[in-house]
């Protein structure tokens, strides 16, 4: 009985082995095939330009700041008719920086006290941006600047941006084999190669923002909306793929 059940497990061991050497035999069969395959490899890159549209500022309100010596809170309450006028959310695109001491404080000659507010505002086009300035220049807020550019939609663009690369990629091949009478089959390889979006670092006026209309604080408060251009930002994509040539 004893000597059945070892011939019984030596059996099935062997069976083991022979699936074993059927699977890899039947892969190395693949991978000789897909080496075998003649193919085409292409690189396609695709870019576009889009507007900016959330455009992030930071609002400085000083008492030091305005001629008339107006405390921050009365500043700051210039602040807000002024964006609620331009029928700002401010619940959603207003918000305090440095939350956590709320007013800073600066002693100056031992007694006086000078509070110091920062507030980062979210806008979504230039037009806005230029709207807000000259609103608040004209209450005597000055001290106003445009930090940062984004595109709120960037991460469907640039899934987009893919699809369209791996489309020029596959008439980039077609194009390729044509001279030869032959056709291009189905992707064997795809890569992405590069996956490029740019979020512009903007500190005042820099490039890639043109600022008209603005007066200084020293001189004549603006009368008009002020001028805003934004410089368009870039987004691109680069794929590699490889093609049966059939």
């Amino acid at each position: 009985m004893k000597l059945e059940i070892t011939k019984t497990k030596q059996m099935k061991n062997l069976g083991f082995l022979i699936i074993i050497g059927f699977l890899t035999l039947q892969s190395h069969s693949q991978n000789k095939n897909f080496i075998d395959q003649p193919f085409l490899e292409t690189i396609a890159e695709i870019d576009t330009l889009v507007t900016p549209d959330k455009i992030h500022l930071v609002i400085i309100l000083n008492e030091e700041d305005n001629r008339n010596r107006k405390s921050t809170e009365e500043i700051e309450a210039s602040m807000l008719r002024v964006l609620n006028s331009l029928k700002i959310d401010l619940e959603k695109n207003l918000s305090v920086l440095d939350y956590s001491s709320d007013f800073k404080k600066y002693f100056l000659s031992g007694q006086k006290i000078l509070k110091t507010k920062m507030y980062s505002l979210i806008v979504n086009d230039a037009q806005t941006v230029g709207k807000v300035m000259a609103g608040l220049e004209r209450e005597e807020i000055s001290n106003v600047s445009i930090t940062k550019t984004e595109y709120s939609k960037s991460h469907q663009l640039l899934l987009d941006l893919k699809s369209k690369a791996i489309i020029k990629a596959k008439q980039n091949a077609e194009k390729m084999v044509e001279p030869l009478n032959q056709k291009v089959g189905k992707a064997i390889y795809i890569s992405d190669l590069e996956t490029e979006s740019i979020t512009s670092q903007l500190q005042g006026k820099v490039a890639g923002v043109q600022i008209r209309g603005y007066s200084s604080i020293y001189g004549s408060r603006a009368q008009e909306d002020i001028v805003i251009d934004f410089e368009k930002m870039k987004f691109s994509s680069k794929v590699k793929v490889k093609f049966i040539i059939e």
